[in-house]
């Protein structure tokens, strides 16, 4: 037992068994999200208090049905277990099993039993066992597996105490490994290698050969019987099949003497709305109706909130201006860093709800059966029914939605995926598409129900999720690369989605969106307030241009920050490019926010925000989305953002690649920049083609 230290624990387990719930039932709000060094791959880590004088240090590894990895993810389980001498490797491990599953499961805890680390195992969702006719012997299982095994329920929060006592009670010295592959295998094939790794366990050394390129802290004769070993591929493959095949041989052998399934006793929901929601014309139809209720939801639920968080910020501003006395640094905060951050602060609800949409959906298990329905659509396109993933985890970010392309094993088919997936509509574009929607689309009702906003807003979702599909057949027609990989999905069982679950990652997204694109605004608010705020000599005579105007004193000042504006440094550009986006129906101050705004897309209205801050001097609580209302174009004398600029700015940002932080991940899984540079200017000319054309038929 341990005692006044930290425990290091990591958890372990396939996927779809509940690890994470259980991760966040330990941990609370007390987790850290990064990624793991030198690798773009999400790291979730957390502390936990076990008992009064004990604290565990928790990481949750990405999900995996093996400790032979296919993928980059499952490689890091394998890395993470064999670096004795890494930061993360564990004291104890948790391996998380579903008690409907324990066949499947137990082979990835028959191999960490045998890496010979304390291990402990965690049957989850107990609580379906009755329904399913499921009994289990625990007691003897214990025995059987040699190791500590807790039955429990993360859903119901049945049985987390006692996880946390047999993780502070965890016998470091209970490591005997549960399968002797060697006799089963070849005695004299792995008597050479204990001979040679006689200072570690036998399973680990076999690891060492089969899997790991990497490989530090080895002897030269340790190495040189690795590299004669793996000349010899084919042999070692058939020993991986042997072992595969002796551990489900053990495994059932266990599974006889413990686990028992009365089929008289068990409900089979899950097959009846199966046959419902993957049908070949209600799935199809089930998933657009939910579609639809997630965008009305969006813009009806969200009104209330960002209406005072509009507010809040335009009189935040006003009373800086008041308290503060005048100067730079009060212009900084009142027209520079408060509208910015207040221009992505506003879509907090918003975003929130559609991150409270998905993860419904995923922890509830109908996401898995999108993505099966889904599949023989993408294979029209050039693209794997595992490509769904990436495309839906896009509506949330395109960089994590592209790293979870590495699951695809073809090349071609992951490629395309990369490719198209910045098209589906992120939560980045979220902003944009909200204060436009709310400009230009009337708040009116379509048959009395259906909110105008909600069908526009689900319309450029679709329209983006379409582009993505027509790219990805352009591109499996041009580009001539063999490749094959094949769809494997598992179907979880139905459950009722955590509310802890789900309120952690509506916590955890909305956090990192915000803070992460906040950074961003900050730095960018600042430097375009400076560029706004001053500029060359003429940028001075604004005062005495207007000296002896007739105009009252408000208009005066309104005329003098409307010149100080357009002739700063950030107007000098905008004027610069504004012939070029013209054709659009876009001025030089619209201009300013595109070009800004290709850091990142959310940066568009937080850019507008200070734009129209700074050019605006009057003392009132007027907001950007007043503001942005009431600017006039000066050739018509109408409002700038009517309904043909407000639609050729959406389909902008349809199509556009703007995010440098998407290119940069695109280059690094890529390993290559002709792939981002392709992205950022076909994106860009087919965002301008399409701009031009929607402005010119609908002005």
């Amino acid at each position: 037992m341990i005692q006044n230290k930290i425990i290091k624990v990591a958890l372990v387990g396939n996927p779809n068994t509940g690890k994470t719930s259980i991760f966040n039932q330990l941990t609370g709000l007390n987790q850290k999200v990064g990624n793991y060094p030198g690798i773009t791959v999400e790291k979730k880590t957390g502390k936990a208090k076990i008992n009064s004088n004990t604290e565990a240090s928790i990481l949750d590894l990405p999900g995996t049905y093996s400790i032979n990895p296919t993928t980059i993810d499952e490689n890091i389980v394998i890395q993470t277990l064999l670096n004795t001498k890494g930061k993360d490797y564990p004291d104890v491990i948790v391996v998380v099993a579903d008690v409907v599953n324990l066949k499947r499961n137990l082979l990835l805890f028959s191999q960490i039993k045998d890496l010979q680390i304390p291990a402990i195992l965690a049957l989850n969702m107990s609580d379906q066992m009755e329904r399913k006719g499921i009994s289990i012997d625990i007691e003897l299982l214990k025995k059987e597996l040699k190791s500590e095994v807790v039955l429990l329920s993360s859903r119901k929060n049945i049985g987390i105490d006692k996880l946390k006592n047999a993780i502070v009670n965890f016998d470091k010295n209970n490591i005997e490994a549960l399968a002797d592959i060697s006799d089963r295998i070849d005695k004299d094939f792995f008597d050479k290698i204990r001979k040679v790794f006689n200072n570690i366990p036998l399973y680990k050394a076999w690891l060492y050969i089969t899997q790991m390129d990497n490989l530090e802290g080895l002897t030269n004769t340790q190495l040189l019987l690795i590299d004669e070993l793996k000349a010899n591929k084919e042999q070692l493959k058939k020993y991986q099949h042997k072992e595969t095949i002796y551990r489900y041989q053990l495994i059932n052998t266990i599974l006889s003497k413990v686990y028992q399934v009365d089929t008289s006793s068990a409900s089979d929901l899950r097959s009846k709305l199966d046959r419902v929601l993957t049908h070949k014309i209600f799935g199809y139809v089930i998933f657009a109706a939910i579609l639809f209720v997630i965008f009305q939801s969006i813009f009806d639920w969200a009104t209330l909130p960002m209406d005072w968080i509009d507010g809040f910020f335009g009189d935040l501003s006003l009373k800086i201006k008041e308290v503060l006395p005048a100067g730079m640094l009060t212009d900084l905060l009142a027209e520079g860093i408060i509208p910015g951050i207040g221009g992505i602060v506003i879509f907090i609800p918003q975003i929130a709800i559609l991150f409270l949409f998905v993860a419904v959906l995923e922890e509830s298990g109908y996401m898995s059966r999108v993505v099966f329905l889904m599949d023989k659509i993408m294979r029209k396109y050039g693209m794997s029914g595992k490509s769904v993933v990436p495309l839906i985890s896009g509506t949330a970010c395109a960089i994590p939605a592209i790293m979870a392309a590495r699951n695809i094993s073809g090349w071609k088919e992951r490629l395309i995926t990369i490719l198209v997936t910045p098209f589906t509509t992120c939560s980045a574009r979220l902003p944009v598409y909200a204060i436009i929607i709310a400009l230009v689309i009337p708040p009116q009702r379509v048959l009395g129900f259906f909110s105008l906003q909600g069908l526009t807003l689900l319309s450029l979702y679709i329209l983006g999720f379409a582009s993505a599909l027509v790219s990805g057949y352009v591109l499996h027609k041009v580009l001539k690369v063999r490749s094959k990989s094949l769809f494997v999905i598992e179907m979880p069982n139905y459950k009722l989605p955590s509310l802890k679950n789900v309120f952690f990652t509506v916590v955890d997204k909305t956090k990192a969106f915000v803070f992460g694109a906040g950074k961003i605004i900050l730095a960018i608010s600042i430097i375009l307030w400076f560029l706004a705020s001053n500029g060359p000599s003429n940028f001075k005579n604004a005062e005495i241009i207007f000296e002896n105007s007739t105009l009252s004193t408000v208009e005066k000042e309104q005329k003098i920050a409307a010149y100080k504006l357009e002739n700063s440094y950030i107007g000098i550009m905008g004027k610069a490019i504004e012939p070029a986006i013209k054709p659009l129906g876009y001025d030089w101050k619209i201009g300013i926010a595109l070009v800004s705004s290709f850091a990142a897309r959310e940066v568009f209205v937080g850019t507008l925000a200070t734009i129209y801050s700074v050019g605006n001097d009057d003392e009132d609580n007027t907001t950007i989305k007043k503001r942005m209302a009431a600017e006039i174009n000066p050739d018509t004398g109408e409002e700038r953002f009517n309904f043909p600029v407000g639609m050729s700015l959406m389909v902008f940002y349809a199509f556009a690649m703007q995010c440098m932080s998407t290119l940069a991940i695109v280059k690094r899984e890529t390993n290559s920049w002709k792939w981002p540079m392709l992205q950022l200017f076909g994106m860009g000319l087919l965002a301008y083609i399409a701009s031009f054309i929607t402005y010119s038929i609908l002005a």
